[in-house]
Formats: C-alpha cells, structure tokens, sequence
C-alpha cells in the first residue's frame, strides 16, 4: 500500500516529502533506512522529472517557470543523501555521489546559475597555489553567507506580508489588492527558489572537493593494505622456501661422509635420459646412441620392435636428413682426425729439417771425380786460348776516333 501511494503522488507532494527528508538528515543523525527511502524517493521524483520533460538543455533560468525551477535541486539533494549512506564499499557510494554533484553542476551551468568565478576556476583547472584556494574558499564563502542572510530575509517579508494581509482582511471585508500581492509573491518565491541554487551550488563544490579528497585517501589506504598483504603473503612464501633450502643442505652435508661423489657426466644425451628417468648415473655408459625417432615411437618413449611400430615410426619423419653420430662421436672422430692430421705434419717437418739437400749430388758406383777434373781444366784452357786470339776490343776498330 505504501508503495502504491508513493506511486500516486504528485511531484510537487513527492518533492516537498523529499525536501522533509533532506533536512532531517540535515541537521541530525538519522536512520539509514529514512537516508535509503529519501533516496528511492528522489530517484523517483527524478524519473518523473526526466518523463514529463519539464528542462531543455536549449533554456536558460529565464525560460524556467518558477513553478519548475525547484526541481533543479533533485540531483543535489540525491548526492548529498548517498553521500550518507553506510556501507562497506565507501568508495563506490562516493563515486555515485560525485556524479550526481557533477550532474547537478553541469546542468546549472547549461541554465547559466554558476557564478563566473568559479566557471574560470574550473577551466584554470583549479586553484594550484595556497594562496588561490584560500581565495577561492573565502569567496565561495562569502556566496554562501549572502545567500542564507538574502534566504531569511525574503523569508522575514513574506512572514510580514502574511501578518499584514492577515491584518487587513480581518479590518477591511473588502477585498482589494489581489493581483498585486500575488505578484509579489510569485517575484520573492522565484527570486528565493534562485537563492536556494546559488547555495546549493556553493555547497555543492565544497561537497565534491571533500569527497574527492576522502576517495584519494581510502583509495591509497586500500593500495596499501593490498601491498601490505602481497608483502605478507611473499614473506611466508619465502619463509617456507628458506626451511627447505635449509633442510636439504643439512641432510646433504649428513649424506656426504658415507656417499662418495659420482663421476661426471660428459654425454649430453645420457644426462638428459638420467634427468628423465630412463637412465641412473651408476649405469655404464658408452658414446652410442640411436638416431632419433619422430612419431609414435617417440611419444611412447620406447624403441619400436615389430615391424608394425618401425612402420608406425616412419610416419612422421623430418624433412631433413637425420644424424647418423650423436655429438660426442662426432667430437671424437674430429679428435682422432685431428692427431692423425699433427703425426703428419710433424713427419713433414722432420722430413724438412734433414739435410738430404745440403750434400752433393751422389757418384754412380765406380765413377771418379777425376774425369770431371779434366773436362775442367780442358775448358778452361779453350776459354784463355780464345781470349789470346781476341783481344779485348777486337772488331770494333771503325767505332774508334783514330781508326
């Protein structure tokens, strides 16, 4: 039933029950279930507001009626009364209310509502010096105190006015002077619903300046208790790690006086197999091994045996030709190469530094140097005989000056 009437109820009925609410709130701490309902309540009365389309982003203040113009605090009233709720997620409640007084700054300043020193502010993009904050907080101040003193005093004539019509209805049966009173009225009554925005909007950015400040703070008391817990949590992970390293070198140093070191493994094959488990490091090993194996065979990690499974095997080959030594064979045959290659070359050597060249050439059995001798001297004697019979510059008479 409760439900139904609100339903039922007009705007004008549902705001006034708002605005109830709102100043309870207000000015003492109130229930969380009245804050909860007063917000259902806005939402609702913001609906209605959104259905019968009483605002257009093309009007200004001046194109509002004054009737209308109270329904422009619907969303300052919502952020304020979300900004009251309690809950475990302080931060989303925060977020929700901050869009509302965004929502509610914006459209004010689409109405032109906003005063020019804080439209400059806001494209600044803030006060940055102590110095300009402060400025701004004692002129946002000031606003304030203007508006609540302008709001008591329209508040004290229309009391007056109450009082003074009061008066002459009750001395005078004549009524006269209707249409001007009326017209007073509906003046003061725009005139303070304009006042009433012009706090709300004071209020409204020193309300949004605190809940962003709150947010940065919870926001880095959560990084840090998430950092806090990571830490926490690597400690006894290292912790945990250290008693094992700890425990394997005690019981290590225990086994070293009753175990005695095994050779090195120098076969890469054989230490990956002992890795895996095919092979233990007692076992002998030799530098021979099979040319892999791609396909069936290998991923059952056996050799095949039948002709089936050496078929089955050959499936999956590589496109290349495969190894026919491992790599430690082919280190040896190298090796083997290698001192064959220096025996040969140290005979070369050996061979060079004899001295077969230096000796003459060997005589033929019963041969004698003394023919030699002979067929020497024979031409030797020639040569003289031939010089006697030529002297030096023979034949060449007619190249000489005196010839």
């Amino acid at each position: 039933m409760g439900e139904l009437k609100m339903q039922e109820m007009s705007l004008p009925a549902l705001f006034e029950k708002v605005r109830k609410i709102h100043s309870i709130a207000s000015e003492s701490t109130v229930d969380q279930d009245v804050v909860k309902k007063g917000c259902e309540l806005l939402r609702q009365c913001e609906e209605m507001v959104t259905k019968l389309g009483l605002f257009s982003l093309n009007e200004t203040k001046d194109d509002i009626s004054t009737a209308n113009l109270k329904y422009i605090l619907v969303p300052y009233y919502l952020a304020e009364l979300t900004e009251k709720i309690a809950e475990d997620d302080r931060i989303n409640v925060l977020k929700v209310s901050q869009a509302k007084l965004k929502e509610f700054i914006s459209f004010c300043e689409t109405m032109e509502l906003v005063p020019e020193e804080e439209i400059v502010t806001s494209t600044q993009g803030g006060a940055n010096s102590f110095a300009d904050r402060r400025a701004k907080k004692i002129a946002r101040f000031k606003r304030q105190k203007a508006a609540e003193s302008k709001l008591l005093e329209l508040k004290e004539r229309k009391e007056r006015r109450g009082r003074s019509t009061k008066a002459a209805a009750l001395s005078t049966p004549v009524e006269t002077g209707e249409d001007d009173v009326s017209d007073d009225d509906g003046e003061e009554e725009r005139e303070a619903w304009l006042t009433t925005i012009s706090l709300a909007l004071s209020k409204a950015f020193d309300l949004l300046e605190m809940l962003n400040k709150e947010e940065e703070m919870l926001s880095a008391i959560k990084e840090r208790q998430l950092q806090d817990g990571e830490k926490e949590f690597s400690q006894i992970v290292l912790d945990e790690r250290t008693k094992k390293a700890e425990t394997w070198h005690r019981d290590a140093a225990a086994r070293a006086h009753y175990t005695k070191p095994a050779a090195p493994i120098t076969c890469a094959t054989f230490a990956q197999d002992v890795i895996e488990g095919r092979a233990t490091v007692s076992q002998a090993h030799e530098h021979k091994h099979q040319p892999l194996i791609f396909g069936p065979a290998s991923l059952i990690g056996r050799n095949p045996t039948t002709e089936r499974e050496k078929i089955a095997a050959q499936v999956f080959q590589p496109h290349y030709r495969l190894p026919t030594m491992s790599i430690e064979e082919a280190g040896l045959t190298e090796m083997n190469m290698m001192n064959e290659w220096q025996e040969r070359n140290m005979k070369l050597m050996e061979e060079a530094n004899s001295s077969w060249y230096k000796d003459g050439p060997k005589l033929r059995p019963g041969e004698d140097d003394e023919e030699d001798d002979d067929a020497a001297q024979d031409k030797a004697r020639a040569w003289d005989d031939w010089k006697d019979d030529n002297p030096r510059g023979a034949g060449n008479k007619k190249l000489t000056p005196c010839g």
